[in-house]
């Protein structure tokens, strides 16, 4: 590969191109003197070569897809993102630059593109080809895409195309998803003709490798072929021709398509090269390899060869290049340019542009390396650029977009020394005052891109700091109230015509510290482990909230619903898990391996796989029960709203569950109420230790009201309880049954020799053998959670009590559990009839257990 030398020559800036679906692709055109460059955006510049400035900005309703030049015509098409393709006829639109640059010399004059200049109205419409005479289209279908074949537009007559004369369905390997914006990549089409056609906008491949590449068919017919590169990798190819008659003579519609080859990438490219010898030296002679680019840097060379019979067989060969890709184009001097977040690079198929032929000069007729080493240009990555013809044999003049936005010419000169290998291409001795000038903008913007990749690493590092800062005052403060604490709390409310059980998760911020990017509250809602051996048919639910910015002294509130479980029916206790995750990915991802395809790689940048399996640290902050005695709702307490004092009708019960005996509704509920009778279970506690626990905050009122009032702290009824001092205190479950609390004193007369004990009975009644349970749980683990924070204070010994009461006791608990243990044997072996009245022993065993219980000292 004989060396070139680059030599760059800015002519305008403008602005920064960007590619995606939501700003469209970068292009660059050139008709003569004039280069139209469009940046990804609604605006076409027109920039003059001999006036060295920019001439006019044409103002499109939609971001600029695809534009292309009808050289004989001189017509401009440029298609627009959901609207159609344009058409702008050039003299016309340069007498009215002329005329707005008259009106005002010194801004750059901005033509708006009317409604009429769209010739045809297709929002699905996605590329397009000309070939002077005729237009090819290519749209999206849901499931397909579609091919269409017009007359090109004529001056003078209607704007509009008139009905397509031809078109055919391509299908494709992966479904076509409908994206917000548009397609993530569109697809590429091109033409090809033989050597005796010659066809405007087309390459001319040989008659050999054309034939083999579509057939005997198209050879005959002296058809030029569509090229069709898919997004998902496909490579198609459709007879011109064919689909012309296809309109009047149907045929087939699959016979006119010829699958070539699968990338399995998106299709950035598709050109021809000249690999003969000699063909640097006969530029018009066709072209002997087509070539295919794909996004990540695949790409794939057919050619021509022949068999040990001497017969023609198609070559192919693929090879895998730097990507991303950006742009590509093929020079006449027989090199493969490709544009990529490095620089620009080259590639060439000649044997004399490869190390690999000249070490074998006489194994028969050139054919395909086995590999390809591109070399870089020294030039700064583009965003789009095209072959300007103009040029001297042997040379290559690129018209060029930098992805800084900058419009240039890039000459590629012969160098006249040959490196000693491919790796050396543009390496060359002595380099010129004039070379070393035309590097100094590529030494600008990689200088530029590498600030940018520090800028982007320190910026992580620093984020990582602040979470190591967080996560180190989080693990420390064991003890003590904690730097960034999360609260949770329940409540009943209306959404959606509906009562919904929520519970409210406050994030707050008391450290010194930021928590900014990266940071989410992880909230998990689950069964309660051990709770009951009972399933409850909920499964655990986790809940990621973004941070954001949350400053020191901040608060986040987050509120979710709790879910009902399997049969529609809330699952008591829950447990709701607050924790704070902190998202490597998010934070060190982006300056390990930068995802935008047009921002310059970091140096010595490390692949994401460096990075844990857990992609981010977990802290845990707080863990809150929600059980029954926070559910409950109080129909007889006032000033709450009715809605949310009992619960909405269950309209399955309205429709199924509704029996009518003597003119009265019965529902499910009051039907277990009237035959059944109802649960009960008690705890007693002694009162001096109740009184030691609730003597804080519960002064001057009942040892009754203040036990019940401590039970429904975390209700948001006990305000209610409060003013009206209750001992005694009906509610309803979330089901819909009814559960009643009361609290008495009692004196226990057989358990201290002393004389009688006094104690405070807490009794649990409820239709609901379920809400019962319930209920009872929940006493049960705020009478444990009390008895540990007593044990840790200390205080005074329990009273003397009788062993032999307490072992008669404890011997009639044990007899009754083996009786139930014992029905449950038999229940597994039992008919229909014995089964229940085994099943009601073992609720009077079950209510014989709980109440009266054993005593809390």
């Amino acid at each position: 590969m004989a060396g070139l030398v680059p030599r760059v020559r800015y002519l305008a800036n403008l602005c920064s191109p960007a590619r995606g679906p939501a700003t469209g692709w970068p292009h660059v055109r050139s008709l003569g003197s004039e280069i139209f460059v469009c940046t990804g955006g609604r605006l076409v510049y027109v920039y003059n070569r001999e006036g060295a400035l920019l001439t006019a900005a044409y103002e499109f309703p939609a971001q600029v897809w695809h534009l292309e030049l009808l050289d004989r015509r001189g017509a401009l098409l440029v298609l627009c993102a959901g609207r159609g393709l344009y058409c702008l006829w050039l003299d016309r639109v340069s007498r009215q630059a002329s005329q707005d640059a008259g009106d005002s010399a010194s801004e750059l004059p901005l033509i708006p593109v009317e409604p009429a200049a769209c010739i045809l109205p297709d929002t699905a419409l996605c590329t397009f080809t000309a070939l002077e005479d005729v237009l090819v289209t290519l749209a999206r279908s849901p499931a397909r895409w579609k091919m269409q074949l017009f007359e090109a537009p004529t001056p003078g007559k209607d704007p509009g195309l008139e009905a397509p004369i031809g078109e055919v369905e391509l299908s494709t390997c992966t479904p076509l998803a409908k994206e917000p914006g548009g397609p993530p990549f569109l697809p590429v089409l091109c033409c090809t003709s033989l050597p005796g056609s010659r066809v405007p906008h087309s390459f001319v491949l040989e008659e050999g490798l054309f034939g083999l590449l579509f057939g005997a068919d198209a050879a005959l017919l002296q058809s030029p072929m569509i090229l069709c590169g898919l997004p998902d990798g496909q490579l198609c190819s459709v007879l011109l021709k064919a689909l012309v008659t296809s309109r009047w003579a149907p045929t087939d519609p699959q016979a006119l398509i010829k699958i070539l080859h699968h990338l399995e990438e998106p299709t950035i490219f598709i050109g021809a090269l000249r690999t003969e010898p000699g063909a640097k030296d006969m530029p018009d002679m066709p072209c002997d390899c087509l070539v295919a680019l794909g996004h990540h840097g695949r790409m794939v060379a057919i050619k021509a060869g022949r068999d040990e019979a001497g017969s023609l067989v198609p070559e192919l060969r693929e090879y895998c290049l730097p990507g991303p890709v950006h742009c590509a184009a093929c020079g006449g001097n027989g090199h493969l340019y490709h544009s990529t977040p490095s620089g620009l690079c080259m590639v060439g198929l000649a044997p004399e542009d490869t190390l690999w032929e000249a070490e074998q000069p006489s194994r028969g007729p050139p054919s395909l390396p086995p590999t390809l080493c591109p070399a870089s240009l020294r030039v700064c990555s583009l965003a789009a650029f095209c072959v300007s013809p103009q040029i001297p044999e042997g040379d290559t003049e690129l018209l060029a977009l930098s992805t800084k936005g900058h419009l240039m010419i890039c000459s590629l000169v012969l160098s006249p020394e040959t490196p000693h290998h491919t790796q050396a291409v543009t390496a060359s001795v002595g380099h010129k005052i004039k070379e070393l000038l035309s590097g100094i903008g590529t030494m600008s913007e990689r200088v530029s891109s590498l600030k940018k990749a520090v800028d982007q690493r320190n910026q992580a590092l620093k984020c990582l700091n602040e979470a190591m800062n967080v996560s180190c005052a989080l693990l420390s403060s064991k003890e003590g109230p904690r730097p960034i604490s999360c609260t949770t709390s329940t409540a009943w409310s209306r959404l959606q015509q509906r009562d919904v059980f929520t519970a409210t998760c406050v994030l707050e911020n008391h450290s010194a510290f930021s928590l900014g990017r990266g940071w989410a509250l992880c909230i998990q809602v689950g069964p309660s482990a051990g709770a009951w051996e009972l399933d409850t048919g909920v499964t655990a639910v986790t809940y990621t909230v973004p941070v954001d910015q949350l400053e020191p002294g901040g608060r986040r509130e987050v509120t979710l619903p709790l879910a009902p479980g399997e049969d529609n029916t809330l699952g008591l206790p829950l447990t709701v898990a607050c924790a704070l995750f902190y998202s490597l990915r998010e934070v060190v991802g982006g300056a390990l391996a930068p995802s935008d395809p047009f921002r310059e790689p970091c140096v010595g940048a490390c692949l994401p796989s460096v990075l844990p399996k857990q992609e981010g640290i977990c802290l845990p902050l707080s863990e809150h029960t929600v059980d029954l005695l926070q559910g409950l709702r109080f129909p007889g307490l006032a000033m709450l709203p009715a809605s949310l004092l009992s619960p909405a009708p269950d309209p399955v019960d309205n429709l199924l569950g509704e029996h009518v005996e003597g003119g009265t509704s019965l529902r499910p509920a009051s039907l277990r109420a009237r035959y059944l009778p109802p649960s009960l279970a008690a705890i007693r506690v002694s009162a001096e230790l109740l009184r030691t626990a609730l003597q804080d905050g519960h002064s001057g009122l009942s040892l009754c009201s203040a036990t019940l009032q401590w039970l429904l702290a975390e209700n948001t009824a006990v305000d209610l309880v409060k003013a009206q001092a209750l001992s005694s205190i009906q509610g309803v479950a979330p089901d819909g049954t009814d559960v009643h609390l009361t609290i008495l004193q009692v004196a226990v007369t057989d358990l201290c020799p002393a004389g009688p004990l006094q104690t405070v009975e807490i009794q649990v009644e409820s239709s609901s053998l379920a809400s019962m349970c319930g209920a009872h749980h929940a006493i049960v683990r705020r009478m444990q959670a009390m008895v540990v924070a007593l044990a840790t204070q200390g205080g005074s010994s329990p009273p003397d009590l009788r062993l032999q009461y307490l072992h008669q006791m404890q011997a009639n608990h044990e007899a009754l559990l083996r009786e139930v243990q014992a029905l449950r044997d038999r229940l597994c072996t039992e008919d229909e009839a014995g089964s229940r009245a085994t099943a009601e022993r073992l609720l009077q065993l079950y209510s014989q257990l709980r109440s009266p219980s054993l005593l809390l000292l």
